[in-house]
């Protein structure tokens, strides 16, 4: 083994050795993540700190001065009417309509300074996802020139590799869309179909849906009573397709809907049925905080990458949609009615419940959407589209917590400190989970972002 660079990052401890990487045996060259693992496990590299992320997606954009970056000296107009509250953490004030959130303050750090190129949701929603906004489709349906990247969570299934009884990257909520048109960036990519994301969706009135497994005719996989049924179902549904992206899916579909849904065991993680009625009263009983329930089950089970998705679309309900943080009007009314009090008690159930089984230092939780909103208020009493500048919160994983990172101007428009940039923050999460500079290579990835120090 020829090691041909490191990097040094900087811990609690100074400067430490995070990681070799190697040639000659590594995936540049044939040897997968799976192998590295082996080598890890018996010495040869530093272990990761990670096992699993899960990405609590706020899509549609939440403001950024509503919640983890105030501005109380700013003028009326950009301050909003909410004032901070001190939390856990010295010095660290967030939102009064996060309390929960503000007493766990010391197991995340929020990140101020992030902005990228787009206050377009579709092209925004990429760059989240997939780090970059090359092949990303606007709301006007311009796409992007260069070849869309994939999703982090397919990066994270690839790296790991397919496996039939337990997805390596899951879905909770339905398509992401803007107006109606479905954004780019939420699946495998140039890693191909076989990394999309299994996808699920729930709703307390009618529980888990599998949209994948929804056969034609009204078949699904969980009305199967055998494994020749469903490979019948699914031979026959080929057979009447000539959609090349669904035929290449069909036998990983067949071997998870068999071991997810027919195996008695084997769809457990993805019942939140089982849990006690003051753990998921604890989550909140609406679709979001049960989404935050599953998405703990599932990297119990050994799910890499769970991606909750607040909402299908950015809308708000008043505006047609189901929910989205997308407020240009009634921002205040809607977001102390439904949003502010949602996350924060499912985020903190989350960040409580991971912490209390043993499962938060190898699990990173990000909880951010595609941009923030407007510093100034608008005359409709709404804030509008701002990638220029905004905040995240991140925890777990061996991520330090407890501290800001990166900071805004006095009116939150810009960073004067640390700028970052969403693909900083998953090169951070990579580096986490063992996902070194090789590996991507060896997937044919161009690595993107650098690593955010202070969080490691």
């Amino acid at each position: 083994m020829l090691a041909v660079g490191c990097q040094r990052v900087r811990s609690c401890q100074g400067l430490t050795r995070r990681g070799l990487l190697q040639v000659g045996a590594s995936s540049v060259l044939g040897l997968s993540l799976v192998d590295l693992l082996r080598l890890q496990a018996n010495g040869a590299t530093p272990q990761p700190r990670a096992k699993s992320v899960i990405l609590v997606w706020l899509w549609g954009g939440p403001s950024h001065l509503d919640t983890f970056d105030m501005k109380p000296a700013a003028p009326t107009e950009y301050r909003g009417p909410y004032v901070p509250i001190a939390t856990n953490v010295p010095g660290m004030e967030i939102c009064e309509l996060l309390p929960q959130l503000a007493r766990q303050a010391d197991k995340y750090s929020i990140l101020r300074s992030l902005h990228h190129t787009s206050n377009d949701h579709g092209i925004a929603g990429t760059i989240g996802l997939t780090g970059a906004d090359s092949g990303a489709t606007s709301l006007s349906g311009q796409v992007l020139p260069g070849s869309l990247q994939p999703n982090h969570g397919a990066v994270v299934s690839r790296a790991f590799g397919f496996q039939p009884t337990q997805p390596r990257f899951v879905t909770i909520g339905g398509l992401l869309h803007q107006g109606k048109r479905r954004i780019s960036g939420d699946g495998g990519g140039a890693l191909g179909t076989r990394h999309d994301p299994f996808r699920v969706d729930y709703q307390p009135a009618t529980g888990l849906r599998i949209p994948q497994l929804e056969l034609a005719d009204g078949v699904s996989a969980s009305g199967v009573e055998s494994r020749q049924q469903l490979r019948n179902a699914l031979n026959r549904l080929a057979g009447r397709l000539n959609d090349e992206r669904v035929i290449e899916q069909l036998d990983e579909y067949y071997q998870q809907a068999y071991s997810l849904l027919l195996a008695p065991d084997a769809h457990r993680a993805f019942d939140v049925s089982l849990e006690s009625n003051a753990v998921r009263s604890r989550y909140g009983r609406f679709r979001f905080g049960q989404s935050c329930l599953m998405a703990r089950r599932l990297v119990e089970a050994g799910t890499r990458f769970v991606q909750v998705n607040w909402s299908s679309h950015v809308e708000p309900i008043e505006d047609t949609g189901d929910g989205g943080w997308d407020m240009h009007d009634r921002h205040f009314q809607q977001f102390q009615d439904r949003h502010a009090w949602m996350v924060d008690q499912a985020v903190s159930a989350l960040l409580d419940d991971l912490d209390q089984r043993g499962l938060l230092d190898e699990t990173i939780v990000i909880v951010k959407g595609e941009f923030g909103r407007t510093p100034k208020i608008n005359g409709k009493a709404g804030r509008d589209h701002w990638h220029q500048c905004y905040s995240a919160l991140v925890a777990g994983g061996g991520c330090r917590s407890g501290q800001v990172i990166g900071a805004s101007d006095r009116k939150g428009e810009l960073p004067v400190n640390r700028p970052l940039t969403p693909a900083d923050l998953f090169a951070t999460a990579f580096g986490q989970l063992g996902i070194e500079t090789a590996q991507l290579t060896g997937m044919g990835l161009t690595p993107q972002g650098e690593t955010i120090e202070e969080l490691v």
